[in-house]
């Protein structure tokens, strides 16, 4: 029987944003497909949101599904710290078990405590050696994200990094380029082989994700590597 994954919420994205390419439409449409599909694709998630952002921390253009969305970005740029700041920042995935008792950013904690959320991950949408912004998503629950919804959400910034990268810059809107598709094949793959170990274990994606990953650390192999000896057959899961 097909699996319907999460993930392929990312496919169908990828291609109205194809659409947006060869008609010159505006960034700020395609920020908005994104957050839409990130949402629909993460379950336990109120809210997501995808933000560019200049060299200096400035957001530049914003993409987000619910006004609480709005509201708790909004408050990050009006103070300067927050989750998605810091995962522009440092280049990498900010995860926030419990926005009530998390030490990183107290004025920001303190102004969206009245908000319903509880639970943050914000992923770096990098491009080449520049990061132009972030993805994040919220839940009002605390503790509803783990390491591997930071993984989930990392599959998403590649090929949206390159996606916004291209619309940002002008850079031959009619093709996509062969780091998107590189990016794509490999977020494909991936897919296939958490299908695989969902039908063959009765394991949910996010489970066979951080299976693939455990077994991938454990064999000092990548996590595309792994993937695509299970997909071509391979013995690559073992337990």
């Amino acid at each position: 029987m097909e699996q319907n994954l999460p993930l392929d919420e990312l496919s169908t994205a990828v291609g109205r944003i194809k659409g947006l390419l060869l008609t010159e439409e505006k960034v700020d449409r395609a920020v908005q497909i994104l957050a839409r599909a990130i949402k629909d694709a993460i379950p336990g998630t109120i809210g997501a949101g995808v933000s560019l952002m200049d060299t200096h921390g400035r957001r530049t253009s914003a993409g987000f599904t619910d006004r609480v969305v709005q509201r708790a970005d909004a408050l990050q740029y009006e103070l300067g710290q927050g989750p998605c700041l810091t995962a522009w920042a440092a280049e990498e995935t900010v995860l926030v078990d419990d926005v009530r008792t998390d030490p990183r950013w107290p004025q920001w904690s303190a102004a969206v405590s009245s908000l319903p959320i509880r639970s943050v991950v914000s992923a770096a949408l990098v491009t080449g050696k520049e990061c132009i912004g972030a993805l994040k998503i919220y839940a009002a629950l605390p503790a509803a994200y783990d390491p591997g919804t930071g993984q989930l959400l990392e599959l998403f910034a590649a090929p949206a990094a390159t996606l916004l990268s291209h619309i940002q810059t002008s850079e031959a809107p009619h093709r996509i380029s062969e780091n998107l598709q590189t990016a794509l094949h490999r977020r494909d793959t991936i897919n296939r082989a958490c299908g695989i170990l969902m039908e063959r274990h009765g394991l949910n994606h996010e489970a066979a994700l951080q299976h693939l990953m455990q077994q991938a650390r454990e064999r000092d192999t990548t996590l595309v590597q792994l993937s695509a000896e299970l997909t071509a057959g391979t013995p690559a899961d073992r337990n």
